[in-house]
Protein backbone atom coordinates (compact mmCIF):
# COMPACT_ATOMS: atom_id res chain seq x y z
CA UNK A 1 0.00 0.00 0.00
CA UNK A 2 2.81 2.40 0.82
CA UNK A 3 4.47 1.74 -2.54
CA UNK A 4 1.16 2.21 -4.33
CA UNK A 5 0.50 5.54 -2.63
CA UNK A 6 4.01 6.71 -3.50
CA UNK A 7 3.68 5.66 -7.13
CA UNK A 8 0.21 7.17 -7.45
CA UNK A 9 1.63 10.53 -6.41
CA UNK A 10 3.90 10.38 -9.46
CA UNK A 11 1.48 8.87 -12.01
CA UNK A 12 -2.20 8.71 -11.08
CA UNK A 13 -2.42 12.11 -9.39
CA UNK A 14 -0.80 14.06 -12.27
CA UNK A 15 -3.09 12.22 -14.70
CA UNK A 16 -6.15 13.21 -12.71
CA UNK A 17 -4.99 16.81 -12.35
CA UNK A 18 -4.48 16.99 -16.12
CA UNK A 19 -7.98 15.65 -16.76
CA UNK A 20 -9.50 17.96 -14.18
CA UNK A 21 -7.86 21.28 -14.87
CA UNK A 22 -6.70 20.96 -18.48
CA UNK A 23 -9.53 18.92 -19.98
CA UNK A 24 -12.06 20.23 -17.45
CA UNK A 25 -13.37 16.77 -16.54
CA UNK A 26 -14.89 16.37 -13.10
CA UNK A 27 -15.45 13.41 -10.80
CA UNK A 28 -19.08 12.43 -10.82
CA UNK A 29 -19.71 13.73 -14.30
CA UNK A 30 -17.15 12.91 -17.00
CA UNK A 31 -15.05 10.85 -14.56
CA UNK A 32 -17.31 8.24 -12.96
CA UNK A 33 -16.78 4.80 -11.47
CA UNK A 34 -17.51 3.22 -14.83
CA UNK A 35 -15.43 5.63 -16.92
CA UNK A 36 -12.49 5.79 -14.49
CA UNK A 37 -10.47 3.14 -16.29
CA UNK A 38 -10.80 4.87 -19.63
CA UNK A 39 -10.31 8.38 -18.33
CA UNK A 40 -7.34 7.57 -16.08
CA UNK A 41 -5.96 4.63 -18.04
CA UNK A 42 -2.51 6.11 -18.53
CA UNK A 43 -2.12 6.98 -14.87
CA UNK A 44 -3.51 3.64 -13.66
CA UNK A 45 -1.31 1.54 -15.97
CA UNK A 46 1.77 3.60 -15.22
CA UNK A 47 1.04 3.49 -11.47
CA UNK A 48 0.60 -0.28 -11.58
CA UNK A 49 3.82 -0.83 -13.53
CA UNK A 50 5.79 1.56 -11.36
CA UNK A 51 4.40 -0.06 -8.18
CA UNK A 52 5.37 -3.54 -9.33
CA UNK A 53 8.81 -2.29 -10.32
CA UNK A 54 9.30 -0.47 -7.04
CA UNK A 55 8.19 -3.46 -4.97
CA UNK A 56 10.51 -5.73 -6.95
CA UNK A 57 13.46 -3.39 -6.47
CA UNK A 58 12.77 -2.93 -2.77
CA UNK A 59 12.36 -6.61 -1.93
CA UNK A 60 15.25 -7.70 -4.14
CA UNK A 61 17.90 -5.20 -3.05
CA UNK A 62 16.61 -4.84 0.53
CA UNK A 63 15.57 -8.38 1.57
CA UNK A 64 13.32 -9.02 4.53
CA UNK A 65 12.65 -12.06 6.66
CA UNK A 66 10.13 -12.98 9.31
CA UNK A 67 12.07 -16.14 10.22
CA UNK A 68 14.54 -14.62 12.63
CA UNK A 69 15.40 -16.00 16.03
CA UNK A 70 18.27 -16.24 18.47
CA UNK A 71 19.12 -19.92 18.72
CA UNK A 72 20.68 -21.13 21.94
CA UNK A 73 22.37 -24.38 22.92
CA UNK A 74 20.93 -26.84 25.41
CA UNK A 75 22.67 -29.72 27.18
CA UNK A 76 20.73 -32.82 28.12
CA UNK A 77 21.35 -33.91 31.69
CA UNK A 78 22.20 -37.58 31.35
CA UNK A 79 24.08 -40.05 33.54
CA UNK A 80 26.82 -42.12 31.95
CA UNK A 81 25.18 -45.25 33.30
CA UNK A 82 21.65 -46.11 34.27
CA UNK A 83 20.58 -46.15 37.89
CA UNK A 84 17.92 -45.30 40.45
CA UNK A 85 17.95 -41.81 41.94
CA UNK A 86 18.54 -41.62 45.68
CA UNK A 87 18.93 -37.85 46.16
CA UNK A 88 18.15 -34.75 44.10
CA UNK A 89 20.55 -31.92 44.93
CA UNK A 90 19.12 -29.07 42.78
CA UNK A 91 15.72 -27.67 41.93
CA UNK A 92 14.13 -26.72 38.65
CA UNK A 93 15.15 -23.31 37.25
CA UNK A 94 18.20 -23.18 39.53
CA UNK A 95 21.45 -21.61 38.34
CA UNK A 96 24.37 -24.01 38.83
CA UNK A 97 28.09 -23.62 38.38
CA UNK A 98 30.34 -25.99 36.47
CA UNK A 99 31.15 -28.93 38.74
CA UNK A 100 28.09 -28.61 41.02
CA UNK A 101 26.42 -31.96 41.83
CA UNK A 102 22.92 -32.32 40.38
CA UNK A 103 21.66 -35.67 41.69
CA UNK A 104 22.96 -38.89 43.17
CA UNK A 105 22.11 -42.46 42.17
CA UNK A 106 22.24 -45.73 44.10
CA UNK A 107 25.91 -46.82 44.25
CA UNK A 108 25.73 -49.89 46.52
CA UNK A 109 27.13 -52.17 43.78
CA UNK A 110 29.91 -49.71 43.02
CA UNK A 111 30.77 -49.44 46.73
CA UNK A 112 31.05 -53.22 46.92
CA UNK A 113 33.32 -53.24 43.87
CA UNK A 114 35.51 -50.52 45.39
CA UNK A 115 35.79 -52.45 48.66
CA UNK A 116 36.66 -55.67 46.81
CA UNK A 117 39.36 -53.86 44.81
CA UNK A 118 40.72 -52.25 47.97
CA UNK A 119 40.92 -55.67 49.67
CA UNK A 120 42.78 -57.00 46.64
CA UNK A 121 45.40 -54.26 47.02
CA UNK A 122 45.71 -55.10 50.73
CA UNK A 123 46.10 -58.77 49.88
CA UNK A 124 48.95 -58.03 47.50
CA UNK A 125 50.66 -55.85 50.13
CA UNK A 126 50.47 -58.82 52.50
CA UNK A 127 51.83 -61.10 49.78
CA UNK A 128 54.82 -58.76 49.42
CA UNK A 129 55.59 -59.17 53.14
CA UNK A 130 55.30 -62.94 52.83
CA UNK A 131 57.54 -62.84 49.75
CA UNK A 132 60.23 -61.07 51.78
CA UNK A 133 60.12 -63.98 54.28
CA UNK A 134 60.27 -66.45 51.40
CA UNK A 135 63.29 -64.58 50.06
CA UNK A 136 65.06 -64.84 53.42
CA UNK A 137 64.32 -68.57 53.53
CA UNK A 138 65.57 -69.02 49.96
CA UNK A 139 68.79 -67.14 50.79
CA UNK A 140 69.31 -69.39 53.82
CA UNK A 141 68.69 -72.53 51.76
CA UNK A 142 71.15 -71.28 49.15
CA UNK A 143 73.82 -70.57 51.77
CA UNK A 144 73.26 -74.01 53.29
CA UNK A 145 73.58 -75.68 49.87
CA UNK A 146 76.69 -73.64 49.10
CA UNK A 147 78.30 -74.77 52.36
CA UNK A 148 77.46 -78.38 51.69
CA UNK A 149 79.02 -78.15 48.23
CA UNK A 150 82.14 -76.55 49.68
CA UNK A 151 82.40 -79.28 52.33
CA UNK A 152 81.94 -82.09 49.82
CA UNK A 153 84.39 -80.51 47.39
CA UNK A 154 87.05 -80.11 50.11
CA UNK A 155 86.64 -83.74 51.13
CA UNK A 156 86.93 -84.83 47.50
CA UNK A 157 90.02 -82.70 46.99
CA UNK A 158 91.66 -84.23 50.08
CA UNK A 159 90.98 -87.76 48.90
CA UNK A 160 92.30 -86.97 45.42
CA UNK A 161 95.49 -85.54 46.90
CA UNK A 162 96.00 -88.64 49.05
CA UNK A 163 95.35 -90.86 46.04
CA UNK A 164 97.99 -89.00 44.06
CA UNK A 165 100.55 -89.56 46.82
CA UNK A 166 99.66 -93.14 47.41
CA UNK A 167 97.13 -94.95 45.26
CA UNK A 168 96.69 -97.68 47.84
CA UNK A 169 95.44 -95.33 50.57
CA UNK A 170 92.18 -94.22 48.83
CA UNK A 171 90.25 -96.50 46.55
CA UNK A 172 88.66 -95.34 43.30
CA UNK A 173 85.28 -96.34 44.64
CA UNK A 174 85.68 -93.82 47.43
CA UNK A 175 86.62 -91.13 44.93
CA UNK A 176 83.58 -91.91 42.81
CA UNK A 177 81.29 -91.77 45.86
CA UNK A 178 82.63 -88.35 46.86
CA UNK A 179 82.28 -87.07 43.29
CA UNK A 180 78.63 -88.14 43.23
CA UNK A 181 78.11 -86.39 46.56
CA UNK A 182 79.64 -83.17 45.18
CA UNK A 183 77.45 -83.34 42.07
CA UNK A 184 74.33 -83.92 44.15
CA UNK A 185 75.06 -81.02 46.49
CA UNK A 186 75.80 -78.75 43.47
CA UNK A 187 72.37 -79.71 42.09
CA UNK A 188 70.82 -78.75 45.40
CA UNK A 189 72.74 -75.48 45.24
CA UNK A 190 71.39 -74.76 41.76
CA UNK A 191 67.87 -75.56 42.95
CA UNK A 192 68.27 -73.19 45.91
CA UNK A 193 69.62 -70.49 43.58
CA UNK A 194 66.68 -70.97 41.21
CA UNK A 195 64.29 -70.74 44.16
CA UNK A 196 65.92 -67.48 45.25
CA UNK A 197 65.72 -66.05 41.73
CA UNK A 198 62.05 -67.04 41.54
CA UNK A 199 61.35 -65.22 44.79
CA UNK A 200 63.34 -62.22 43.54
CA UNK A 201 61.25 -62.16 40.33
CA UNK A 202 58.10 -62.45 42.38
CA UNK A 203 59.10 -59.49 44.56
CA UNK A 204 60.49 -57.30 41.78
CA UNK A 205 58.10 -58.11 38.91
CA UNK A 206 55.08 -60.27 39.68
CA UNK A 207 53.80 -58.64 42.86
CA UNK A 208 54.35 -55.03 41.59
CA UNK A 209 52.46 -55.91 38.40
CA UNK A 210 49.67 -57.51 40.41
CA UNK A 211 49.54 -54.49 42.70
CA UNK A 212 49.44 -52.12 39.73
CA UNK A 213 46.56 -54.12 38.24
CA UNK A 214 44.76 -54.12 41.58
CA UNK A 215 45.28 -50.37 41.96
CA UNK A 216 43.99 -49.82 38.41
CA UNK A 217 40.95 -51.95 39.23
CA UNK A 218 40.46 -49.89 42.39
CA UNK A 219 40.74 -46.64 40.44
CA UNK A 220 38.26 -47.95 37.87
CA UNK A 221 35.83 -48.96 40.60
CA UNK A 222 36.18 -45.54 42.23
CA UNK A 223 35.56 -43.81 38.89
CA UNK A 224 32.45 -45.90 38.33
CA UNK A 225 31.32 -45.03 41.84
CA UNK A 226 31.92 -41.32 41.22
CA UNK A 227 29.79 -41.51 38.08
CA UNK A 228 26.80 -42.30 40.25
CA UNK A 229 26.81 -38.58 41.11
CA UNK A 230 25.93 -36.44 38.08
CA UNK A 231 27.65 -33.04 37.95
CA UNK A 232 27.03 -29.94 35.87
CA UNK A 233 29.59 -29.76 33.10
CA UNK A 234 29.04 -26.04 32.45
CA UNK A 235 27.54 -23.03 34.20
CA UNK A 236 23.88 -22.67 33.33
CA UNK A 237 20.25 -22.94 34.39
CA UNK A 238 18.54 -26.25 35.10
CA UNK A 239 15.24 -26.63 33.24
CA UNK A 240 12.57 -29.34 33.06
CA UNK A 241 13.99 -31.19 36.05
CA UNK A 242 11.24 -33.39 37.48
CA UNK A 243 13.33 -35.99 39.33
CA UNK A 244 12.25 -37.61 42.54
CA UNK A 245 14.12 -40.15 44.69
CA UNK A 246 13.28 -43.57 43.33
CA UNK A 247 13.11 -42.53 39.67
CA UNK A 248 15.19 -44.52 37.23
CA UNK A 249 17.31 -42.54 34.77
CA UNK A 250 19.18 -43.88 31.79
CA UNK A 251 21.45 -42.38 29.11
CA UNK A 252 19.19 -43.98 26.48
CA UNK A 253 15.70 -44.34 27.87
CA UNK A 254 15.15 -41.31 30.08
CA UNK A 255 17.10 -38.06 30.54
CA UNK A 256 16.96 -36.17 33.81
CA UNK A 257 16.47 -32.63 32.48
CA UNK A 258 18.00 -29.86 30.40
CA UNK A 259 20.84 -27.48 31.22
CA UNK A 260 20.83 -24.14 29.39
CA UNK A 261 24.37 -22.68 29.38
CA UNK A 262 24.94 -19.07 30.27
CA UNK A 263 26.79 -17.27 27.50
CA UNK A 264 28.76 -14.05 27.80
CA UNK A 265 29.45 -13.46 24.10
CA UNK A 266 27.50 -11.14 21.82
CA UNK A 267 23.92 -12.07 21.12
CA UNK A 268 23.67 -13.68 17.71
CA UNK A 269 20.53 -14.08 15.66
CA UNK A 270 19.93 -16.38 12.72
CA UNK A 271 17.66 -15.29 9.87
CA UNK A 272 16.34 -17.19 6.87
CA UNK A 273 16.02 -15.13 3.67
CA UNK A 274 14.64 -16.20 0.31
CA UNK A 275 16.97 -17.79 -2.21
CA UNK A 276 16.62 -14.78 -4.51
CA UNK A 277 18.66 -12.90 -1.92
CA UNK A 278 21.61 -15.28 -2.11
CA UNK A 279 23.65 -12.95 -4.33
CA UNK A 280 22.60 -9.77 -2.52
CA UNK A 281 23.26 -10.57 1.13
CA UNK A 282 26.89 -10.54 2.22
CA UNK A 283 28.76 -10.06 5.51
CA UNK A 284 28.92 -6.45 6.56
CA UNK A 285 25.44 -5.47 5.37
CA UNK A 286 23.52 -3.24 7.75
CA UNK A 287 20.02 -4.27 8.79
CA UNK A 288 17.28 -3.73 11.32
CA UNK A 289 15.29 -6.09 13.50
CA UNK A 290 12.18 -6.02 15.66
CA UNK A 291 11.04 -8.78 17.99
CA UNK A 292 7.74 -9.71 19.59
CA UNK A 293 9.44 -9.99 22.98
CA UNK A 294 10.61 -6.37 22.74
CA UNK A 295 7.77 -4.47 21.00
CA UNK A 296 7.99 -0.96 19.56
CA UNK A 297 11.77 -1.30 19.30
CA UNK A 298 13.96 -1.29 16.19
CA UNK A 299 17.46 -2.69 16.72
CA UNK A 300 20.24 -1.92 14.21
CA UNK A 301 21.95 -5.14 13.10
CA UNK A 302 24.92 -6.14 10.98
CA UNK A 303 25.37 -9.35 9.00
CA UNK A 304 28.45 -11.25 10.19
CA UNK A 305 28.17 -14.55 8.33
CA UNK A 306 26.28 -16.13 5.46
CA UNK A 307 25.91 -19.89 5.36
CA UNK A 308 27.43 -21.26 2.18
CA UNK A 309 24.87 -24.04 1.78
CA UNK A 310 21.09 -24.27 1.76
CA UNK A 311 19.69 -26.83 4.18
CA UNK A 312 17.12 -28.17 1.70
CA UNK A 313 19.88 -29.98 -0.21
CA UNK A 314 21.27 -32.05 2.63
CA UNK A 315 20.78 -35.81 2.83
CA UNK A 316 21.86 -38.80 4.86
CA UNK A 317 22.43 -42.32 3.49
CA UNK A 318 19.26 -44.38 3.92
CA UNK A 319 17.71 -47.46 2.36
CA UNK A 320 15.53 -45.25 0.16
CA UNK A 321 16.82 -43.58 -3.00
CA UNK A 322 16.22 -39.84 -2.95
CA UNK A 323 13.91 -38.56 -5.66
CA UNK A 324 14.79 -35.00 -6.61
CA UNK A 325 11.29 -34.47 -8.01
CA UNK A 326 9.71 -35.11 -4.62
CA UNK A 327 8.06 -31.86 -3.51
CA UNK A 328 10.01 -30.28 -0.68
CA UNK A 329 9.91 -26.86 0.89
CA UNK A 330 12.51 -24.55 -0.68
CA UNK A 331 15.36 -23.84 1.65
CA UNK A 332 16.38 -20.40 2.77
CA UNK A 333 19.67 -18.55 2.86
CA UNK A 334 20.76 -18.61 6.48
CA UNK A 335 22.69 -15.62 7.77
CA UNK A 336 23.96 -14.65 11.21
CA UNK A 337 23.43 -11.14 12.52
CA UNK A 338 24.55 -9.36 15.66
CA UNK A 339 23.51 -5.98 17.10
CA UNK A 340 25.38 -3.10 15.57
CA UNK A 341 25.86 -1.60 19.04
CA UNK A 342 26.80 -3.71 22.04
CA UNK A 343 24.09 -4.50 24.56
CA UNK A 344 21.09 -3.46 22.47
CA UNK A 345 19.70 -7.00 22.25
CA UNK A 346 20.34 -8.04 25.86
CA UNK A 347 16.67 -7.58 26.72
CA UNK A 348 15.56 -10.05 24.03
CA UNK A 349 15.18 -13.58 25.44
CA UNK A 350 16.89 -16.27 23.33
CA UNK A 351 14.45 -18.00 21.02
CA UNK A 352 12.30 -14.91 20.40
CA UNK A 353 10.42 -14.58 17.11
CA UNK A 354 11.70 -11.58 15.17
CA UNK A 355 11.53 -9.91 11.78
CA UNK A 356 14.47 -8.27 10.06
CA UNK A 357 15.47 -6.26 7.01
CA UNK A 358 18.89 -5.89 5.46
CA UNK A 359 19.71 -2.96 3.23
CA UNK A 360 21.92 -2.72 0.17
CA UNK A 361 24.32 0.19 0.31
CA UNK A 362 26.16 1.47 -2.76
CA UNK A 363 27.76 4.41 -0.98
CA UNK A 364 31.29 3.07 -1.33
CA UNK A 365 30.87 2.41 -5.05
CA UNK A 366 29.47 5.86 -5.63
CA UNK A 367 32.34 7.44 -3.74
CA UNK A 368 35.24 5.46 -5.18
CA UNK A 369 34.24 4.27 -8.67
CA UNK A 370 33.87 6.27 -11.85
CA UNK A 371 30.41 5.13 -12.93
CA UNK A 372 28.23 6.20 -15.87
CA UNK A 373 25.54 8.75 -15.17
CA UNK A 374 22.60 6.36 -15.51
CA UNK A 375 24.33 3.79 -13.33
CA UNK A 376 24.88 6.36 -10.60
CA UNK A 377 21.22 7.40 -10.80
CA UNK A 378 20.14 3.74 -10.57
CA UNK A 379 22.38 3.04 -7.56
CA UNK A 380 21.11 6.19 -5.84
CA UNK A 381 17.55 5.06 -6.50
CA UNK A 382 18.25 1.57 -5.12
CA UNK A 383 19.68 3.02 -1.91
CA UNK A 384 16.85 5.53 -1.59
CA UNK A 385 13.93 3.12 -1.93
CA UNK A 386 15.26 1.22 1.09
CA UNK A 387 13.51 3.82 3.22
CA UNK A 388 10.19 2.33 2.13
CA UNK A 389 11.19 -1.06 3.54
CA UNK A 390 12.44 0.58 6.71
CA UNK A 391 9.07 2.29 7.07
CA UNK A 392 7.30 -1.04 6.56
CA UNK A 393 9.37 -2.60 9.33
CA UNK A 394 8.40 0.22 11.68
CA UNK A 395 4.73 -0.18 10.77
CA UNK A 396 5.12 -3.89 11.44
CA UNK A 397 6.69 -3.12 14.84
CA UNK A 398 3.75 -0.85 15.69
CA UNK A 399 1.08 -3.29 14.54
CA UNK A 400 2.68 -6.44 15.97
CA UNK A 401 1.25 -6.01 19.52
CA UNK A 402 -2.16 -5.05 18.11
CA UNK A 403 -2.20 -8.01 15.75
CA UNK A 404 -1.09 -10.37 18.53
CA UNK A 405 -3.28 -9.07 21.34
CA UNK A 406 -6.41 -8.14 19.42
CA UNK A 407 -6.67 -10.26 16.30
CA UNK A 408 -4.93 -13.39 17.59
CA UNK A 409 -6.58 -13.60 20.97
CA UNK A 410 -3.54 -12.56 22.98
CA UNK A 411 -1.33 -15.50 21.98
Amino acid sequence: MLEFLLCSMLTLLPDYLYRRYVQDKRIGREITLFSMWYELRWGIVTCFMLTVTLITVIFFFHPSSTSVTGYFRTITILPETGGRVTEVLVTDNQVVQAGDPLFRMDDSIQQANVEAARRQVTEIDAAQIVAQSELAAAIGTLEQATGAVRQAQEELDTKLELQQRNANVVTQREIDRLQIAVDGREGAQHAALAQKEAVDAKIETLLPAQKASAEAALAQAEVLQSKMVVYAGITGTVQQLALQPGDYVSPILRPAGILIPQTTDDRRFQAGFGQLSAQIIHPGMIGEMTCASLPFTIIPMVVTKKQGTIAAGQFRPTDQLIDVATPTAPGSVTVTMIPLYEGQANAIPPGSACAANVYTSNHDRLETEDLPFLTRISLHAVDTVGIAHAALLRVQALLMPVKTLVFSGGH
